[in-house]
């Protein structure tokens, strides 16, 4: 049974910072590449961050220069730096794993992220 976990969500004032942790199981996180998405109410969701199984990452542009995500293959976990949060990065952030070995691809349940100004 595959499962993504994130944790770390939370209510921070703008200027703050927060990591989100994403747990999985059940995939084979080395072989996949993985990435953070949020929502924001009444809007689509959008792509925040990504990073492949080599390493190489990419972030969306509104988010360039504040944001970092990393990877531990060892713990089977993806994380996301987030620094200098801005009221407009409110909304619920998601886990995306995207297994390449078997072209299937997972998200987790979200994990809240409120900025207030």
């Amino acid at each position: 049974q595959v499962q993504l976990v994130e944790s770390g969500g939370g209510l921070v004032q703008a200027g703050g910072s927060l990591r989100l942790s994403c747990a999985t199981s059940g995939i084979i996180f080395r072989l996949s590449d993985m990435g953070w998405h949020r929502q924001a109410p009444g809007q689509q969701r959008e792509l925040v961050a990504t990073i492949t199984r080599g390493g190489s990452v990419n972030y969306a542009d509104s988010v360039k220069g504040r944001f970092t995500i990393s990877r531990d293959n060892a713990k089977n976990a993806v994380y996301l730096q987030m620094t200098s949060l801005k009221p407009e990065d409110t909304a619920v952030y998601y886990c995306h794993a995207d297994q390449i070995l078997t072209r299937k691809d997972y998200w987790g349940q979200g994990t809240q992220v409120t900025v207030s100004s």
